[in-house]
């Protein structure tokens, strides 16, 4: 292990790969040293796993109800959460949902940032009409507050899990856009770049291997920062019924169902609201620690 870590940390590495995995191992000694961003990183990774094994830590099926059961409270034999008006436990309930909240937080991951990306290094790489036109359209994106679009834009596509996700999606690009855009427009005039358009590269090549790059960083950050506000709007939409549909164990719609309960049985809305703020929590330490580490300037302190 000793070896390995001094050829990790070898100050004159003898090839990219050695540089790149030895960068990546100080960014995760200059997180482990961030106690919150371990907080972060610890509650993502419970979730992660109680959503790849949630047949092993639910208890009871989380769709099948028992009336004979219904509103029992916390602590109850073979329910610790309670269950709801059907009877189901809630626990179980909670930790199927995390499926659906990962699946959520993917598909937006994977969709949002990446069309910001392209659209934000475009635009600040080529200026001009090309930025004008881009810009202005991510200002009109940008003048809707993201739920309401998100509610319009499902409205007019139909209730469900994926025509939500797809709402998100859309209406979570815009601040990507803007924060590729203002790191594209840093690099565009850089040496390394004049010296790879003088080699012959064109500026799909330029764009795609020395742009891009340089903008992933702040990208990731704003994408962990954001997906505490991705899943409250997910919540939010299942809330309303225009996201995912009964009787899938989504968090907001399971809040939505245990609402008109709120005084007498409060369990069945507050243990669904205590799992969506645990997760935004995590997601957010988590991005404030990876914001530290991938700021070149708190780098070198």
């Amino acid at each position: 292990m000793t070896t390995l870590t001094q050829w990790l940390t070898n100050p004159n590495p003898t090839s990219r790969r050695q540089a790149r995995l030895g960068q990546m191992w100080l960014a995760w000694l200059r997180l482990r040293r961030n106690p919150l961003a371990m907080t972060g990183l610890t509650i993502i990774t419970v979730l992660l796993a109680m959503a790849a094994f949630a047949p092993i830590f639910a208890t009871h099926d989380p769709i099948t109800q028992n009336l004979s059961q219904r509103l029992l409270p916390p602590g109850s034999p073979g329910h610790w959460l309670g269950t709801d008006d059907f009877g189901r436990d809630i626990w179980s309930r909670i930790v199927y949902g995390s499926r659906i909240t990962l699946y959520i937080v993917a598909l937006v991951a994977l969709t949002a940032p990446a069309l910001g990306l392209l659209i934000g290094t475009v635009a600040g790489y080529f200026g001009g009409w090309v930025d004008t036109v881009l810009m202005r359209l991510t200002d009109i994106f940008l003048a809707f507050p993201r739920l309401i679009l998100a509610l319009a834009l499902v409205a007019v596509l139909g209730p469900g899990i994926f025509n939500a996700v797809l709402a998100i999606a859309l209406t979570a690009w815009p601040p990507y856009a803007r924060v590729a855009r203002a790191e594209t427009l840093t690099v565009r005039n850089s040496d390394y770049i004049a010296a790879v358009r003088l080699q012959g590269a064109g500026a799909g090549r330029i764009i795609w291997g020395h742009v891009m790059p340089m903008c992933l960083p702040s990208v990731i950050i704003r994408v962990t920062l954001d997906m505490a506000g991705v899943i409250l709007i997910a919540a939010g939409l299942g809330f309303l019924g225009l996201g995912a549909q009964p009787p899938l164990p989504e968090w907001g719609l399971m809040i939505s169902s245990g609402r008109k309960f709120l005084f007498e049985q409060w369990w069945v809305a507050t243990m669904p609201g205590l799992a969506i703020f645990i997760v935004s929590l995590g997601f957010n330490l988590l991005g404030d620690g990876l914001r530290d580490v991938l700021d070149p300037r708190s780098a070198t302190r």
